[in-house]
């Protein structure tokens, strides 16, 4: 439990620093504008690129910055391109989605396991239980009836996004950006 309480202090000193809001702000426009770009497959699959971003994010500055984040982009991409009426529930799990990433990356190795443990209990949590009953309270469609199609739809998703955010931070994290972002020292002498 102490560790927990660490990861969230740790985050929240993170979320203080200017640097922290500038980098939120860049990979907020990254994920706005990655969010025109999505594939369709079928009525109901979608592959998204904007949720890179956010992982990203959550990756980087852990479970209490995840929860702001999400929350602002949520509200910043309704406001950006509005799709049907605006509910705080969808906003809710966006903030949860958000603490979930951050709790299972910050701080922690980049691993296919963590990532795939990551993706699947924000699948199961806040797409297929909240969001089903979102739908649910919005539309008063029957919980159980949406309840099948959307755990397969987020089953088939859970490995593709899983391996599109794995890929890509890999590649990003070989690169050095992901030291240069958090501030670490490349050169002795060097004070960013």
């Amino acid at each position: 439990m102490k560790k927990l309480a660490t990861l969230f202090s740790d985050s929240y000193a993170e979320l203080k620093q200017v640097r922290t809001l500038t980098i939120m702000a860049m990979f907020g426009a990254i994920s706005i504008v990655l969010g025109y770009f999505t594939i369709v497959i079928g009525d109901y699959i979608k592959i998204g690129f904007s949720t890179i971003a956010g992982q990203m994010v959550y990756y980087l500055f852990g479970p209490v910055v995840g929860g702001c984040f999400g929350g602002a982009l949520d509200i910043l991409k309704y406001i950006v391109k509005p799709t049907g009426a605006f509910f705080p529930g969808w906003t809710f799990g966006a903030i949860l989605a958000g603490v979930l990433y951050g709790m299972v990356f910050y701080k922690k190795p980049l691993t296919l396991g963590r990532v795939l443990f990551a993706e699947f209990l924000v699948s199961l949590i806040c797409n297929v239980l909240l969001g089903t009953l979102w739908l649910n309270i919005m539309y008063g469609k029957a919980f159980l009836a949406l309840l099948p199609m959307r755990a397969f739809k987020n089953l088939v998703m859970w490995p593709v996004n899983s391996m599109l955010f794995y890929t890509i931070a890999k590649t990003v994290e070989a690169t050095g950006i992901l030291r240069i972002i958090r501030g670490v020292k490349l050169m002795p002498g060097n004070n960013q």
